[in-house]
């Protein structure tokens, strides 16, 4: 099967597929990798997270819908984001990531305006947000309990919630962990507020109920601050313990969280972003390495390279207005992606901070495996192109463009992008990120941006200066 999957990846994108070109062929060879590795990884219409693995997580689901599905396979992501789902009336899995389904359910409507799919996600949203309110709210913070997004393995927590007397890798068999408090689960919360707050605008069916959203949103959004940002160091920190004790490590899918989500303005998030810790090849997991690790035993959720978590560390730099934090991230995941001595063509799942090659990390005694054909990893890198130069920006109202090119690129091509009832060829010309011109099938717009209501094919060209 693999081997079949291999071959199926050096193969021309299939139609009705996007299809990019640039005059860097690097960016060009490792995104159209991408969509390949994303599309090879849909078994029975639903999105696995990797060529090693089945498709039963919340989060890889939603992130894989969120930053590439949506949008190039609208069909699967909808299917994917049921499978995960109990009868479509709550979320189901592992209970610390199950609101990052509702941010990814609002994107995929923002994408094909599906009205009947928003009206049972708002449902199934909003039903699964107040079992979580009474399962896992700790009202003497005002945050919520549980482990950081996607890290399910004990590799990435600290002593003592890590004890030496038990052997299970994952994280919810240690006591320790019961209570604690994540950067990244917060602002995930957060945003789920604030997306259950939009959708009911959409739907205009729970007014009382959206005010309600709002006000715990606000609230929430003040604990975040106050227990996990120091705006004297410029530092997000990483997690509380049960016992109240700040760890103060850096979560680079936490970071990023807050800024893409507004938790942070936008000069907090700049001079934070200044302050950041990154590799050779990007942001760590976690940084630094808890002292029960070492470079040459590195663990596993902990100082390696996560692609999935720069594709969303190159967001945050974007909106942060820190170009040079968004072009070390491409730059970073390119290489690792193609280069001979790393992915060789092909995203794995993980890979050395220091060398660039795969590798899993150590966990428990045991040195694990970076698993292939990793699904977050790729659609990551599509995300880094779409949103980061393209500049694709979804809106119930349309799409905004706020397209940049880094100074090693000059031309940028996205054809047959499936948007709703229209095909999208776009062009992007120039360098930086002002916007000279934006044509629409020949005709020059005042805004970049196109309607909703689009339908056929059209082209658009941007000039940049």
């Amino acid at each position: 099967m693999i081997k079949f999957l291999f071959l199926l990846l050096f193969l021309p994108i299939s139609l009705g597929a996007q299809e990019l070109t640039c005059d860097n062929t690097n960016i060009q060879d490792a995104y159209n990798l991408a969509v390949n590795t994303m599309n090879i990884n849909v078994r029975r219409g639903i999105l696995a997270a990797g060529g090693d693995y089945g498709g039963e997580w919340v989060r890889d689901i939603a992130i894989n819908s969120w930053n590439g599905a949506s949008l190039l396979r609208p069909k699967v992501a909808e299917k994917s984001l049921w499978s995960v789902t109990k009868n479509r009336d709550t979320i189901g899995h592992q209970y610390w990531d199950r609101m990052i389904w509702v941010i990814a359910a609002l994107h995929h409507y923002d994408i094909t305006g599906d009205k009947v799919f928003l009206k049972q996600a708002y449902e199934c949203a909003r039903n699964s947000i107040q079992q979580l309110e009474e399962q896992a709210f700790d009202k003497n913070y005002g945050l919520f309990t549980g482990p950081s997004v996607f890290n399910d393995g004990i590799a990435g927590y600290p002593k003592p919630i890590d004890n030496d007397n038990i052997h299970s890798t994952y994280i919810l068999d240690y006591p320790n962990a019961k209570s604690i408090k994540c950067l990244s689960t917060n602002c995930v919360y957060y945003e789920a507020y604030i997306s259950l707050i939009k959708m009911e605008k959409l739907l205009n069916i729970d007014k009382d109920l959206s005010e309600l959203f709002k006000e715990k949103a606000g609230r929430l959004k003040e604990r975040i601050l106050k227990y996990f940002y120091n705006e004297n160091e410029n530092s997000l920190y990483y997690l509380i313990e049960g016992n109240g004790k700040v760890d103060k490590y850096q979560e680079g899918l936490g970071i990023s969280f807050a800024i893409m989500f507004g938790i942070v303005n936008k000069l907090q998030a700049y001079k934070i972003l200044q302050k950041v810790q990154v590799s050779n090849f990007g942001i760590t997991s976690i940084y630094p390495a808890f002292p029960r690790f070492s470079k040459d035993k590195p663990g596993r959720h902990n100082n390696l390279i996560w692609p999935m978590v720069n594709g969303f560390f190159a967001q945050a730099s974007i909106i942060a207005e820190d170009k040079k934090s968004y072009d070390k991230e491409l730059e970073g995941l390119t290489h690792l992606a193609l280069d001979e001595d790393k992915g060789d063509y092909q995203f794995r799942e993980i890979y050395n901070p220091d060398t660039g090659t795969p590798y899993g990390g150590w966990q428990k005694g045991s040195l694990t495996q970076s698993c292939r054909l990793q699904t977050w990893s790729a659609t990551a890198y599509i995300n880094m192109v779409d949103f980061g130069m393209i500049g694709l920006r979804f809106k119930k109202e349309g799409i905004v463009f706020s397209p940049y090119l880094p100074p090693t690129i000059h031309l940028l091509s996205l054809k047959n992008i499936h948007y709703r009832n229209a095909i999208l060829n776009i062009i992007i010309k120039g360098n930086g990120e002002t916007i000279k011109s934006f044509i629409l099938n020949g005709e020059k717009q005042k805004d970049a941006a196109i309607n909703a209501n689009i339908h056929g094919e059209n082209n658009i060209i941007i000039e940049l200066i």
